[in-house]
C-alpha cells in the first residue's frame, strides 16, 4: 500500500462523517495506486449488451421471448442475443437464493419509508458525481421530466427488490436486464454525439458509473435508513449487499467492482466520492429539477397545495443536507430549513425507538415485512395509473 488520501468532501461532514465513525471498522481510505485501478474501468462499457442496440430493431420479439422464457425457448436465434443470454442465465457460483430472499425482506421492511433515502440520498447523492450527469441532461429525460424519472426509478428499485423477483424470467430478473439494455442505447446515442468529451466525461454510462449507481441503491440507501431510525442486524446489512450484487452482476457490472461484503462497499464508496463525486453546475441542476418534482405534490390544490409544496420541499431537502452535509448541500442549492431538519431528527428518534420494540416483540418483524409489502404494491398501483408506466423501458430506448 502507498500513501493514503485524505478524505474526500463526502465522508468529511454530514451522515457520512458519523458513518466513518458508527459504522466502519478500520481505515478505509485509498492510495493512487488504487485510484488509478479504479479509474481504467471508466473507459469501459458492456459489449455484450452495446451489441443488442442494432440488433433489437429486428429481434425484439426473440429478445422478450428469451428474457420471460430462457434462450433455450428461442429457434435460431441471433449469435449475440444468444451469446448475451447464456452468459446471464449462467448464474454465478456466489449466488445464494437464501439470502436473496431475505436481504429482499429486509428492504421490504422499511415499505415507502425507503423512498426517502432513495430519492433524497441516493439519487440526490448520485448527482454530486458530474461525469454520470452528463448523459443524464444529454438525454434530457431528467431535467425536464424529474417527476417521472424519479417515480421509474423507484418502481424499478420496487421491482428488483422484491422478494422472489429474481428467478429467471421473474419481475426484478427482467427489469435488471431492460435497464441494462437502456442503458446500452444511452451509450450508444452518446457516443453518436460530436460533442462528447471523451477526456472530461469518460465513456458514457461506463462501469464506474454504474457501479456507483449500484452503491447509491444498496448502501447508501441502507445507510440513509439508518440514519433515519430503521435498525438491521448484520446478517440483514449482508444480505442485502448480496442481493445488490447480484443486481449489479446481471446489469454487466465487472465482478472485480461487485463489493462482496460490508467493507468492499464502503472502501469502494469512498474511491467514488474521491474520484467521481466532484458536482458541477449540471448537478445544481439536477438537484433543482428533481426539488420541483417534490414541489409537485402540490400542484391544483390551492392554499392546501402551497403548504403540501413547502412542507414536502423543505422536508425532503432536509434529509439531504443531514447525509450529504453543508458544503455538498450548499453547493446543490438546497433549502436550508433549521426546522425541517429538526423534525427529520426527531422522527429519526421515534423510528429508532419503534424498531428496538420491533426486535424484541416477537413475530413484529413479519408483520411489519407484511405492511411493508402492502405499502410498495400499493404505491405501484397508484404511480402506474397516474404515470402510465411501461414496464419494458421503450419510451427511453426511443429517447436515447
Amino acid at each position: 500500500m502507498g500513501e493514503r488520501l485524505p478524505d474526500p468532501e463526502l465522508f468529511r461532514q454530514g451522515g457520512f462523517r458519523v458513518a466513518s465513525r458508527l459504522f466502519i471498522e478500520g481505515d478505509i481510505r485509498g492510495d493512487e495506486r488504487q485510484v488509478a485501478r479504479l479509474r481504467r474501468f471508466a473507459q469501459r462499457e458492456d459489449p455484450a449488451a452495446d451489441v443488442l442496440v442494432p440488433l433489437l430493431r429486428e429481434c425484439r420479439p426473440e429478445f422478450e421471448q428469451a428474457l420471460r422464457q430462457g434462450i433455450d425457448s428461442v429457434q435460431s436465434p441471433p449469435e449475440e442475443l444468444e451469446a448475451f443470454f447464456r452468459d446471464v442465465e449462467a448464474t454465478p457460483y456466489w449466488v445464494d437464493r437464501d439470502r436473496l430472499d431475505r436481504g429482499a425482506r429486509a428492504i421490504t421492511r422499511a415499505g415507502l419509508l425507503g423512498l426517502f433515502p432513495l430519492g433524497d440520498v441516493s439519487l440526490m447523492g448520485g448527482y454530486l458525481a458530474s461525469r454520470a450527469t452528463k448523459s443524464l441532461v444529454g438525454t434530457g429525460e431528467i431535467e425536464y421530466k424529474a417527476a417521472r424519472r424519479l417515480v421509474e426509478t423507484a418502481t424499478w428499485w420496487i421491482h428488483v427488490t422484491t422478494p422472489g423477483a429474481l428467478v429467471p424470467g421473474g419481475r426484478g430478473y427482467e427489469s435488471a436486464l431492460r435497464v441494462r439494455i437502456v442503458h446500452a442505447h444511452v451509450r450508444a446515442a452518446m457516443n453518436r454525439r460530436k460533442d462528447w468529451d471523451y477526456a472530461a466525461w469518460d465513456r458514457p454510462v461506463n462501469q464506474v458509473q454504474t457501479a456507483g449507481t449500484l452503491l447509491l441503491f444498496s448502501l447508501v440507501y441502507v445507510f440513509g435508513t439508518q440514519l433515519l431510525g430503521l435498525r438491521y442486524s448484520a446478517r440483514e446489512r449482508a444480505d442485502i449487499l448480496h442481493l445488490w450484487r447480484y443486481v449489479g452482476w446481471l446489469m454487466g457490472v465487472d465482478e472485480e467492482l461487485l463489493p462482496a461484503g460490508e467493507d468492499d462497499a464502503w472502501r469502494l464508496l469512498w474511491l467514488l466520492a474521491t474520484t467521481e463525486f466532484i458536482p458541477d453546475d449540471d448537478s445544481k441542476r439536477l438537484a433543482a429539477a428533481l426539488m420541483k418534482a417534490h414541489a409537485g405534490i402540490g400542484d391544483g390544490r390551492g392554499a392546501l397545495g402551497k403548504v403540501l409544496a413547502h412542507v414536502s420541499v423543505a422536508g425532503h431537502g432536509a434529509i439531504s443536507r443531514l447525509l450529504l452535509g453543508k458544503t455538498n448541500a450548499d453547493f446543490l442549492e438546497l433549502p436550508d430549513d433549521p426546522i425541517a431538519q429538526a423534525a427529520v431528527v426527531a422522527a429519526a428518534g421515534v423510528n429508532f425507538a419503534a424498531e428496538t420494540v420491533r426486535r424484541v416483540v416477537p413475530g413484529a418483524t413479519a408483520l411489519q415485512e407484511l405492511i411493508g409489502a402492502a405499502g410498495r404494491r400499493h404505491y405501484l398501483r397508484q404511480v402506474t395509473k397516474v404515470f402510465g408506466l411501461d414496464p419494458a423501458y421503450g419510451r427511453h430506448m426511443k429517447a436515447a
